[in-house]
């Protein structure tokens, strides 16, 4: 299923907003600058049925805190209901070594966690509940959905600090990942894909017969959609090290191109058929482009439960 940005955002250039450095600044800008005051989240109510338990955080209000599982296994953990908690959400960072690519722009990975950082610091604001995953072969950081106030500095801090890992299987990562995540979840999964298009979709089915929504950003470099190389070039492997090969640009073009426009062609009409919300992020495109997009599928989803 595809989706559109808003028309008449104005523009938010990645690599300018980069120069202001730190994830916390740019997120702010970006969203105080566009996003404050748009989003409604699709989950308010009156219920006060109880969901589940997660993990306690510091700052979170002691009074829900079960001190029956606390008196069994020693843990704190927080009683969560619905009337608590609009949204509740997850952002899956790819962290694997092919995000590392940027030659004319930033690279995928810090453009992703720019805008990741971005949409926490939307989500939050609106007392959405906010969680993270990085991964590159397994998942490297990890917290749950909580609207603690706490979260965004938490998810700031992950993002710096992360760097791109090695080459990964998304399918593989995501089949023992699927049965861990909590429910009742929209999953917002930022990623170049490269991985085999069938058991991609047979994890993302997974997700979406869990009764979790799903949306998909994929993320790729003005190199991999339009192939400007001319000249006798080098290609490095950023997942496999040491994995060189030289090529003639004009000779490989043409069958690039073919095959990376099937691919995504094939990636659409899987997402699609499987109703994921599939949005492509060119990574010299402004934030707003994704941050529209994430809107607009919250809108139209909200809409059908109405």
């Amino acid at each position: 299923m595809l989706f559109r940005a808003e028309k008449n955002a104005p523009p938010l250039d990645p690599t300018a907003l980069a120069k202001f450095g730190r994830l916390e600044v740019v997120a702010r800008l970006v969203v105080e600058g566009f996003m404050m005051g748009q989003h409604k989240s699709p989950y308010k109510g009156t219920s006060i049925e109880f969901v589940e338990h997660r993990q306690y955080y510091p700052g979170d209000d002691i009074r829900h805190i079960d001190w029956r599982a606390y008196g069994k296994t020693g843990k704190y953990y927080i009683k969560e209901f619905e009337d608590e908690t609009n949204l509740r959400c997850l952002l899956v960072v790819d962290a694997s070594g092919s995000m590392a690519y940027g030659a004319s722009t930033l690279s995928k990975f810090d453009y992703v966690r720019y805008l990741a950082a971005s949409l926490g610091y939307l989500l939050l604001s609106q007392r959405d509940a906010t969680g993270l995953i990085t991964f590159d072969t397994r998942v490297r950081d990890r917290f749950d959905p909580s609207a603690n106030a706490q979260n965004f500095q938490r998810l700031v801090q992950m993002l710096e600090v992360r760097k791109p890992g090695r080459e990964t299987s998304l399918a593989r990562v995501f089949e023992k990942l699927v049965p861990t995540l909590p429910r009742r979840c929209l999953i917002v999964i930022f990623s170049d894909c490269f991985d085999a298009i069938e058991p991609l979709s047979t994890v993302l089915k997974e997700l979406r017969h869990n009764r979790q929504e799903v949306i998909l950003f994929h993320v790729v470099a003005p190199e991999e959609e339009d192939f400007p190389f001319s000249r006798p070039t080098q290609f490095r492997s950023l997942e496999r090290k040491g994995h060189r090969l030289l090529v003639d640009p004009h000779q490989l073009r043409a069958m690039y191109l073919e095959q990376y426009q099937q691919f995504c062609a094939e990636l659409v009409r899987h997402c699609g058929t499987i109703g994921v919300d599939y949005q492509k992020l060119v990574t010299n495109e402004p934030y707003h482009t994704a941050l529209g997009a994430f809107l607009d599928a919250r809108t139209r989803r909200k809409s059908k439960r109405l």
